[in-house]
């Protein structure tokens, strides 16, 4: 029998436990939470008062800070509430603007990688022409462009999608909506469906990452002919803390979306997403302020320290 999706929510199993481990994890994520809300808005803060990083790189991160409040937020405030709770139940409309927020920050997040690349490529390999080449009109379309990307991105398979009739069981073994779970939910197997929500995330996976992958190849082959070791340490210190960012994420991302088999245990699942959901929004600010002087002096000068 065929649930009306009209009327019914669905049911987040998230981490299920005894009441006790309910309470830590709560206690775990809300100090991880808040920490990604403070380092990402640190930066945010810091470029925005301190005139020396009003260019373009420090424009890009400092958006892609606020990308990363923004991702962190539309998972775990719900995911908090959820550990809470004894229903575990979240609304139908709930579900799929939960999904949808999170896939379209997350191709968002990926456009951006792709973005802060090239801006290094031009950096490295163009620097006499950098100044007219990436210009603050410039950085300011590729910054509208990848918002945008990201949200025009996923709409029509989520409206398909949330369409579909469910039957039987409403529980989603995860902490979010995420299509996998959602899809073994319908009446039927909808293959076609399934086959084009792979070609969309793997097009906007690796594009981005193809973007990435040539950039850093043009920049290293400039780096390698720096005569001296001094310039060649520096040009690569610039690029260090962006290569170490764009591995945790797709390498996360990768694997859950584009191994051979979607079908990982429920328990791999929930691991792998909060690594590029969670994880990578929390580290992202150390990664940038310990490897970067302009950005570490501006934060600790905003802190006071």
């Amino acid at each position: 029998m065929c649930l009306l999706h009209t009327v019914t929510g669905f049911i987040l199993l998230g981490f299920p436990g005894p009441r006790e481990r309910q309470v830590l994890l709560f206690v775990l994520f809300s100090v991880v939470y808040l920490l990604t809300l403070t380092g990402n808005g640190s930066i945010i803060c810091a470029v925005r008062w301190d005139q020396r990083l009003h260019t373009p790189m420090y424009i890009l991160l400092s958006n892609f800070s606020f990308l990363e409040i923004c991702y962190v937020t539309s998972t775990v405030p719900n995911m908090l509430a959820n550990l809470l709770s004894d229903t575990k139940v979240i609304s139908f409309s709930g579900c799929f603007l939960q999904f949808y927020f999170f896939f379209s920050l997350g191709s968002t997040e990926c456009f951006f990688l792709a973005v802060m690349s090239f801006d290094r490529y031009l950096a490295i390999c163009r620097p006499l022409h950098y100044p007219t080449l990436m210009t603050g009109h410039l950085c300011t379309n590729l910054v509208i462009s990848c918002w945008v990307l990201g949200f025009l991105w996923f709409p029509v398979p989520i409206i398909i999608i949330s369409q579909m009739s469910f039957c039987g069981s409403r529980t989603i073994d995860h902490f979010l909506c995420d299509p996998g779970p959602l899809l073994a939910l319908t009446c039927s197997t909808v293959p076609i469906m399934e086959l084009y929500w792979t070609i969309i995330i793997s097009i906007v996976l690796f594009i981005p990452f193809l973007c990435i992958m040539v950039s850093y190849a043009l920049v290293l082959r400039a780096v390698l002919r720096v005569p001296s070791a001094a310039g060649r340490k520096k040009a690569f210190s610039t690029c260090g803390s962006h290569l170490a960012v764009v591995s945790l994420f797709y390498g996360s991302v990768m694997v859950m979306y584009l191994s051979p088999t979607s079908e990982h245990e429920a328990g791999m699942q929930k691991l792998v997403t909060l690594l590029y959901s969670v994880g990578t929004p929390f580290i992202n600010p150390v990664i940038y302020s310990l490897r970067n002087k302009d950005m570490k002096h501006a934060l600790q000068k905003f802190l006071g320290i």
